[in-house]
């Protein structure tokens, strides 16, 4: 008896124990019981520090904006016709337009107002390869004047920054240190590919670079104008036709050419050149031109790079000889930057592939032009003959009646008009101390 009232009591202390365990310890689920909430938990954090009145007056301020707009629209006679009127593709009821210089408007019948000349027009965006070099310098500058946005690409080989810096700080001006032998991605409307050393002393000192230049460059900027439809325009030269049998050339003349000549590094290259660009045009439907430039001179050309006129203009300021290869008798004719400038914003702009000769029809020997130089600069000024360069043209003279037929463009500035423009440049430059030799 005695044993079995211990062990009830021990049975009962065992299951108070456990009771008591039970009470302790967490349910052995593995899903915790949440307290429940009286609300969810974004609607508590929206509710908490006045984030709700916060919420509330955004909404008013945005409502009451909405509410007024239209009505200070109508109070503002000087708001701007919307961007989707400019084109007069839809032009509301309300909007009346007419073909005067500035167009007159009405809205809601009561308040008048006029357009500004050109809103309507579409700024162009225009990027010229090797801008910073003599001719291309010169085209910046009549397009920026024009009102078109210019984007320069140089590697400076032979272009200079003094070249376009009247330009920097001007907000439709970029110039980009690039090497067009690589791609570049851009969004423009227009390109003018210039890029290439044009006198015998750059394009002979890397030959290889030269023509790498004139086929990757081309072909890269062929592949830019196909892929945001760009017009294209590639700046050819009259030594396409070589040491010519045909005088004055056409544009329909092929040329004689030396293939494997110190010259052919620049020849062959824009031959190369305006075949690839035919080939874009007809097998990739990109919009083409192609300018074939005869010798141009004017100011920011390079000071010795072996052209004959800043050559012979260069030696008469520095009381040097001036330098004939071979007899002298050889022709050459030349025009000056501004024309050729006009000449190819025409070709762009015109209906016409081209080729088209640009240059200035009027011939002189080298030794009428020495003479010429003399006048301007020193009558006493010396000639010295020395041999005659490999490949070097005999005769060369633009036939330009198809650039006056269809581009209705001809040279204006004759030779002795041109120079002393170009011989006051040469002369600030060269004592100029900064000015470094060859820049």
């Amino acid at each position: 008896m005695k044993l079995h009232t211990q062990s009830s009591i021990n049975h009962r202390r065992d299951e108070e124990s456990t009771m008591s365990i039970s009470q302790n310890t967490p349910p052995s689920s593995p899903k915790t019981l949440k307290h429940p909430r009286s609300l969810p938990r974004s609607i508590n954090y929206i509710l908490k520090e006045q984030r709700l009145l916060f919420i509330l007056v955004g909404i008013l301020i945005g409502s009451t904006f909405f509410i007024l707009q239209p009505s200070l629209s109508l109070l503002n006679p000087s708001s701007p016709i919307p961007k989707s009127y400019h084109g007069f593709d839809s032009v509301p009821a309300g909007i009346h337009h007419t073909s005067t210089v500035t167009t007159p408007y009405r809205i809601a019948g009561s308040v008048t107002g006029r357009v500004p000349v050109g809103i309507g027009r579409k700024r162009t965006r225009v990027v010229v390869t090797g801008g910073a070099g003599f001719v291309g310098s010169h085209l910046v500058d009549k397009l920026i004047k024009r009102g078109d946005d210019v984007i320069v690409i140089d590697n400076f080989f032979t272009g200079r920054k003094e070249n376009v810096m009247h330009h920097f700080g001007n907000h439709r001006f970029e110039l980009i240190r690039h090497d067009v032998v690589e791609p570049i991605l851009l969004e423009v409307d227009q390109i003018y590919h210039l890029a290439c050393p044009a006198s015998p002393v750059h394009y002979k000192y890397n030959p290889v670079k030269t023509i790498k230049t004139n086929v990757m460059g081309t072909l890269n900027m062929l592949g830019l104008a196909k892929r945001i439809g760009a017009k294209f325009l590639l700046t050819s030269t009259s030594e396409v036709y070589g040491d010519p049998l045909e005088h004055p050339q056409k544009e329909t003349y092929w040329g004689n050419v030396n293939p494997i000549g110190v010259r052919s590094c620049y020849d062959e290259g824009k031959r190369t050149a305006e075949t690839l660009t035919m080939d874009y045009h007809r097998g990739a439907d990109v919009e083409v031109r192609i300018a074939r430039i005869f010798n141009t001179y004017g100011p920011r050309m390079c000071l010795d790079d072996g052209r004959v006129v800043s050559n012979f203009v260069a030696q008469a300021i520095r009381k040097q000889p001036m330098t004939v290869y071979g007899d002298g008798k050889q022709t050459r004719s030349f025009q000056y930057v501004s024309d050729l400038v006009d000449g190819l914003m025409a070709l762009m702009d015109g209906d016409h592939i081209g080729p088209f000769n640009l240059g200035n029809p009027g011939e002189f020997t080298m030794l009428e032009l020495a003479e010429v130089v003399k006048e301007v600069i020193d009558p006493s000024a010396t000639i010295e003959f020395k041999a005659n360069t490999a490949d070097d043209p005999h005769k060369r003279k633009p036939d330009i009646s198809k650039a006056k037929e269809l581009l209705n463009w001809e040279p204006k500035i004759p030779l002795r008009d041109g120079l002393p423009l170009m011989v006051n440049d040469f002369r600030n430059r060269i004592l100029n101390e900064d000015e470094g030799k060859g820049n």
